[in-house]
C-alpha cells in the first residue's frame, strides 16, 4: 500500500510528493512530502519503513506514537517518528494543520503501512 493508498482512503488528509532522491545511506531514499490535515481530521495508525521527520508549519494537533505519551504540537515545532512505530496525527485545531515531511525510507517499499 502506497501513502498516497493509505491517505486516499481518509478524504480528512492530503498527502503531495514534492521530491524523491536517494541518500547516502545504501537502500534507502528520501521521499519529501507537503501534507494537509483538515480539523478533526487524523492520519490513520501507520508505520514507515524508516523515519519520518516532521515539522509543523500551520495548525494544531497531537501525534500519537505507541509507547510514548500523547504529543501536542503546533507551527513551528518539528518531531521524529522512529522506523516502525505505529502512530498517528490528529489535527486539534480549527484550521488546516499543514506538515511538511521528510520520510527518510527503505527504496523499493510502500512508504505507509496501515497499522491496526
Amino acid at each position: 500500500v502506497s501513502i498516497g493508498v493509505l491517505f486516499s482512503q481518509n478524504p480528512g488528509i492530503q498527502r503531495t510528493v514534492v521530491e524523491r532522491a536517494d541518500v547516502s545511506v545504501p537502500g534507502r531514499e528520501a521521499v519529501i512530502a507537503r501534507v494537509e490535515i483538515a480539523p478533526g481530521a487524523n492520519a490513520g495508525r501507520h508505520t514507515h519503513p524508516g523515519e519520518e521527520i516532521t515539522y509543523v508549519m500551520e495548525g494544531n494537533g497531537e501525534i500519537l506514537v505507541d509507547g510514548q505519551p500523547p504529543r501536542k504540537v503546533k507551527a513551528g515545532d518539528g518531531f521524529v517518528v522512529p522506523n516502525g512505530a505505529k502512530h498517528d496525527a490528529r489535527n486539534t485545531g480549527t484550521g488546516p494543520m499543514r506538515l511538511a515531511i521528510t520520510y527518510l525510507v527503505e527504496k523499493g517499499k510502500p512508504i505507509a503501512t496501515p497499522a491496526p
